[in-house]
């Protein structure tokens, strides 16, 4: 009867090999990469990755990620550039061309083809003595001994380690160039993560009410106040308009535990004289981080201790930032 490993242990057995593989692309990193780099940051056209079969897929992933980090790019599959999809090429751009062998008869056709139109060849490749290799501008080792299949057939590690080393790539692009968070959020203008890098207390909180109170309010007032506005607090003002604290459904809850009688109580009373505030500038995820931090559900917006408004968590909800 055949010995069935345990899915864990294979598992782990892959884990490790495509690590140890990523782990070994490192020492392999040499001047070539530094000049890859120059290479596409001088270039003033697009970087164009090619690629077939699974090497294709990659290809795929790196320029999602080369296009999102300030690096213009796009995908031509070797195929398809071989039956009129090389027309997209110009004369400017960059062409990296991944591939574990280096040696496919796409490749052999498709490297002369580029080579004529006078753009720079990288070639993204395990095999350093490969067709490929030896005819690029470039050459950016990922090496992958052994596939992390049995068979040594399946593109496992061959395809993570040239997964990794794009991703080294994109990144050291973005460092060099400077590309910032703003830059980021640029490319990335939707969903939550694109709210985050761009969305600013300033663009939620004037869709809420600003209330307030002064700090001789009765508690009777300062209750309806709360109420009709539904952002479970108000602000305490002075004559001045000066910000000098604020009264949340929580206080109103321990009043009503520390006072037998409280109808004579007014707002100064039962404030919190030091509320948690957040400039209107200010990013719309660092009011959350805030919230977090102070344990709180609404922040006052101010600006030199005048209140202009309220966030609370539930606008933040409604942005998909939580």
């Amino acid at each position: 009867m055949k010995v069935i490993k345990n899915p864990k242990t294979i598992a782990r057995s892959v884990l490790l090999a495509e690590a140890e593989a990523i782990r070994n692309a490192v020492d392999l990193l040499d001047d070539q990469f530094d000049a890859t780099v120059e290479t596409i940051l001088n270039s003033s056209g697009r970087l164009v990755i090619t690629g077939v079969g699974k090497s294709a897929l990659i290809g795929q992933k790196i320029v999602a990620t080369m296009n999102s980090t300030g690096t213009p790019s796009l995908f031509m599959h070797a195929a398809d550039a071989i039956h009129g999809d090389l027309g997209m090429i110009q004369v400017n751009d960059v062409v990296m061309l991944i591939s574990k062998s280096g040696n496919t008869a796409e490749i052999k056709v498709l490297v002369p083809l580029l080579k004529r139109t006078g753009v720079r060849l990288i070639a993204l490749v395990s095999a350093r003595d490969s067709y490929l290799a030896q005819h690029a501008d470039h050459v950016l080792h990922a090496y992958a001994e052994v596939e992390a299949d049995p068979l040594n057939l399946a593109p496992t590690t061959s395809t993570t380690v040239a997964l990794a080393v794009g991703d080294a790539l994109a990144v050291s692009l973005l460092e060099v160039r400077g590309f910032t968070r703003q830059d980021f959020a640029r490319y990335h203008p939707g969903g939550s993560l694109g709210k985050r890098l761009y969305l600013r207390v300033a663009d939620i909180f004037p869709h809420n009410q600003c209330p307030q109170v002064a700090l001789t309010t009765p508690v009777r007032e300062v209750i309806f106040t709360i109420s009709a506005n539904r952002l479970g607090a108000t602000a305490v003002v002075d004559e001045n308009g000066q910000l000098k604290g604020i009264v949340t459904d929580g206080d109103i809850r321990r009043m009503a535990y520390d006072h037998a009688s409280f109808w004579e109580l007014c707002a100064k009373d039962v404030m919190t004289p030091t509320p948690v505030c957040v400039d209107p500038d200010e990013y719309a995820a660092a009011a959350l981080q805030l919230m977090q931090e102070r344990d709180v559900s609404q922040l006052v917006v101010s600006e030199a201790n005048q209140v202009l408004g309220f966030i609370h968590l539930h606008d933040l909800l409604k942005e998909g930032l939580v």
